[in-house]
């Protein structure tokens, strides 16, 4: 299945092994994000750390494995999709997220509940992905 995964999908993970963390590494799922995802968690990774349940070695290496894990697209890929998302997205920074979810026709992996109020991309929740996953 693939998936496009928001930053705060990232964020969830790193801060505690959880449900999000197992499936960021379950590879059933194919996940591609927006290139700026890496460079949103380096402006909130002290914060992350902060809140962070990991020990320092096992924060950097999630990393690694998250960054060979989440197949990142250009902007010049969707930004085609732009104006459209920008109508339709309920926060201006999800737009990015949304157009690439468009572009290729797959769901959007994030808990950001407003994002479930546009119609034009299916959003999983970490638990609708779960129950999604057990069908």
């Amino acid at each position: 299945m693939e998936l496009v995964v928001d930053a705060n999908i990232l964020f969830a993970a790193l801060i505690k092994v959880s449900a999000t963390s197992d499936l960021i590494v379950d590879n059933s799922l194919n996940l591609v994000s927006v290139e700026f995802i890496f460079e949103e968690f380096e402006k909130y990774k002290n914060l992350i750390k902060e809140k962070t349940e990991r020990t320092e070695n096992e924060f950097e290496r999630f990393i690694e494995i998250i960054q060979k894990r989440i197949k990142l697209i250009p902007y010049e890929e969707f930004e085609s999709f732009m104006d459209e998302t920008e109508k339709l997205s309920p926060d201006p920074k999800d737009t990015e997220y949304l157009a690439l979810a468009l572009k290729l026709n797959c769901t959007l992996w994030s808990n950001d509940k407003k994002l479930k109020t546009q119609d034009k991309v299916k959003v999983y929740s970490t638990e609708d992905l779960m129950n999604e996953l057990k069908k």
